[in-house]
């Protein structure tokens, strides 16, 4: 495995560290700013766009798609040091790129599996960072780590399909620039568990379409939300299926996969973040006559933090090779390994930091709450680290296959 960057990532990194340090680091504070003075939660600020300008002219713009028409063409792996720099400012880098979840990962559906005219209609535009997207798969009223168990009915009506259910947590369905939903739901009760859902494409002005509610995270209101969505009656046309019916299961999966493992890059992007303010705060500070970076507990947590930042990006680029060379399917344990793993390790330095800072690292003076809130829901997002561990555990109980007990020891 050669984790090393080629001369193209080696400069997209390099154009990519000057754009975060010129426009997007010198901007948070603007943003913030914008936001509160708009009074509303999902305020699509100016100062978005004109990143977002300034990112297409440089040539930092699609860069998760591997498509080299519509995308950066960057390979799992060669996208992943990308996806980590953004991390680092996660509220404003991802979508100053057109890299933002969930758009990523439902742009990545619809290019492998929508069909011409659902490309043309939702891919085109999202590709453009025209309009947002959000998908619904969650259910308040099942245990949705279990996708089989979801509820909501997509109904076959003629030339229609009609939807009822209620999802929750579709993240950026409270925007505004939100237009269409992948929704997945049940399409044939009767058939066996992986093959009795579909996703179809519900556009979000859809009679029947209602965004009821809009849970905050750790008091956290996000812009876009995680709305709880109520669809009643919805009906969209019979040609809004996406992929095929009864395969809403493995697109699922398909979509998951590389999003899971962008997640994971942009946590060790922040849990680096961290570990700069770590350091920062640490020789800035003093107390009982020494700066804090003297203290030995300080000097422990900053060099465990560098520790399990290498340690995690590593299981992250072994994960990206070997979806790169033998795909998603077989790096299943790894993707669940690496989903437990990153979240972890961005929380833990999270918690490190906001104990350094004191009172202040409580606050939104500085980004370490939100750090630490982002680490906390990742190990439930996207599957809980539960759900991950299990896969991780049945892949190790089935590696060796079925074995007799090993006989003891037995020492003259």
């Amino acid at each position: 495995m050669d984790f090393s960057y080629n001369p193209r990532v080696k400069e997209l990194m390099a154009r990519l560290h000057e754009f975060m340090e010129e426009l997007v680091y010198p901007s948070e504070t603007a943003y913030e700013v914008e936001m509160r003075e708009s009074g509303d939660p999902h305020h699509h600020p100016q100062v978005i766009e004109d990143l977002k300008s300034e990112a297409r002219s440089r040539g930092l713009w699609n860069l998760f798609l591997p498509d080299s028409e519509l995308g950066a063409g960057l390979s799992v792996l060669e996208y992943a040091p990308l996806a980590e720099i953004t991390g680092r400012s996660p509220e404003i880098a991802p979508e100053s790129l057109n890299c933002s979840a969930p758009d990523t990962g439902n742009m990545e559906i619809l290019h492998m599996f929508g069909t011409a005219e659902q490309k043309a209609t939702w891919l085109a535009p999202l590709l453009e960072g025209e309009i947002r997207s959000c998908f619904s798969m969650t259910e308040p009223d099942v245990a949705s780590s279990d996708a089989t168990n979801i509820r909501t009915r997509i109904e076959k009506d003629g030339g229609e399909y009609r939807i009822t259910g209620r999802k929750w947590f579709s993240s950026g369905a409270a925007s505004a620039r939100c237009k269409i939903s992948i929704v997945m739901g049940v399409t044939d009760p009767e058939a066996e568990p992986h093959r009795r859902q579909s996703m179809v494409l519900v556009p979000m002005d859809s009679a029947g379409v209602t965004v009821e509610r809009e849970p905050t995270v750790f008091g956290y209101q996000d812009r876009g939300g995680h709305p709880q969505i109520l669809f009643d009656e919805v009906r969209v046309p019979v040609a809004n299926l996406l992929g095929e019916q009864g395969g809403g299961f493995a697109i699922a999966q398909a979509r998951l996969g590389p999003g899971r493992i962008h997640h994971c890059m942009r946590a060790i992007g922040a849990a680096e973040r961290c570990l700069d303010l770590m350091v920062q705060r640490s020789q800035a500070r003093t107390a009982f006559g020494r700066a804090l970076s003297e203290q030995g507990v300080i000097r422990e947590w900053i060099a465990d933090a560098r520790i399990e930042i290498e340690q995690a990006r590593l299981l992250v680029l072994k994960t990206a090779w070997m979806i790169d060379n033998v795909g998603a399917k077989a790096a299943r344990t790894e993707i669940a390994a690496i989903k437990v793993v990153a979240p972890a390790v961005l929380t833990r330095i999270a918690d490190r930091a906001i104990q350094l800072f004191g009172a202040g690292g409580l606050t939104e003076d500085f980004p370490l709450a939100r750090f630490y809130s982002m680490g906390r829901w990742l190990q439930i997002a996207d599957g809980p680290d539960e759900v991950h561990r299990r896969s991780v555990a049945r892949a190790e109980l089935g590696r060796l296959g079925p074995a007799a007990v090993p006989e003891p020891y037995v020492f003259d």
